[in-house]
């Protein structure tokens, strides 16, 4: 499952560089994956927005049985 979620985050990574941040992947259990925005993404006031929209969304779009990305 990890795997599956490294690949989607690979396809979003190029938009966060853009922006001069980064997203880690830190682990994924049950139901939830763990995540770390760093670089640019770590302290810019819109990154809940980029999680919620960006990253949970194509997770999620991908795989159904992901319920929650978490920032940590």
């Amino acid at each position: 499952m990890k795997e599956q979620v490294e690949a989607i985050l690979d396809k979003i990574r190029p938009m966060l560089m853009m922006d001069g941040g980064n997203i880690e992947l830190v682990d994924v259990k049950d139901e939830e994956v763990f995540v770390h925005l760093v670089g640019a993404c770590g302290m810019c006031p819109s990154s809940s927005m980029t999680m919620k929209m960006g990253v949970e969304r194509a997770i999620k779009e991908q795989m159904p049985e992901i319920k929650r990305v978490v920032a940590v």
